[in-house]
């Protein structure tokens, strides 16, 4: 049986990591490197880096960053934010990075997803869906641009399409519940998970080991977290000792 990983993400902006509600309000939550380390004392099974003002700018992702994480880590890293073509990821990957992870330029383009999954191979190739509630209430659509933009994209479509196209995992964040600390959108992880033959990250509205269990009993393979773990609210090994009394499989 595989265990449920349970990964840290750290947000960066300006080479710091930073954290908001639905993506707005920043706020400096810390040293990439600092928190890098401490969560794989932690126990961290891997750790996502996105820079979430890459896309915005229009600029790619701050690859010194991504080197600096990479000397206080040793497993595997997924960054994202900037990345626009096989070039981009091929740079990440030498930066340090393990897996890449695509968003707004996958919706624009969507063969960057299997020119990523050619080249490097469909491990490496990480599709970010950062989905909302319809307005009408009926289902969820793609934004993209940090949430600044609605795409109109039905998400549940747009996952079955990364999977075809080559994508090894998916990365689903709730727009709607990001930095809310509500718990994750439940019914739509429920809903992409049973879509999907591909690993499964849930993200988004995480407030203690609770929500990360009730995400793994929705579909999540694996559980993304930060305010929790950035605000020292709960540690990594806080959440996997939890999950583990509760059945779950974790590697402690």
């Amino acid at each position: 049986m595989l265990t449920v990983r349970v990964i840290p993400c750290l947000d960066t902006r300006d080479g710091r990591v930073v954290k908001g509600v639905k993506f707005q309000g920043l706020r400096d939550a810390g040293s990439p490197a600092e928190l890098t380390a401490m969560y794989e004392r932690q126990g961290a099974d891997e750790l996502v880096l996105l820079d979430v003002s890459a896309t915005p700018d229009g600029r790619k992702t701050a690859y010194e960053t991504v080197r600096t994480v990479r000397k206080h880590l040793t497993i595997p890293l997924t960054v994202g934010g900037g990345v626009r073509s096989a070039e981009d990821a091929k740079a990440l990957l030498e930066a340090g990075a393990d897996k890449v992870g695509v968003n707004t330029a996958a919706v624009t383009r969507p063969e960057l997803i299997s020119d990523i999954a050619t080249f490097f191979g469909s491990q490496c190739a990480v599709l970010a869906i950062d989905a909302a509630k319809r307005k009408d209430g009926k289902g969820w659509e793609v934004v993209v641009r940090s949430g600044t933009e609605r795409t109109g994209i039905d998400a549940i479509d747009w996952a079955r399409e990364g999977e075809k196209r080559g994508a090894g995992e998916i990365l689903l964040t709730s727009w709607d519940r990001d930095g809310t600390k509500s718990g994750y959108d439940l019914e739509l992880l429920s809903a992409v998970s049973k879509s999907v033959r591909l690993p499964v990250i849930a993200s988004g509205g995480a407030a203690n080991p609770e929500h990360l269990y009730e995400a793994v009993k929705a579909g999540a393979d694996a559980v993304l977290a930060a305010s929790i773990f950035h605000d020292g609210i709960y540690t990594v090994g806080d959440v996997k000792t939890y999950m583990k009394q509760r059945g779950v499989e974790m590697r402690l």
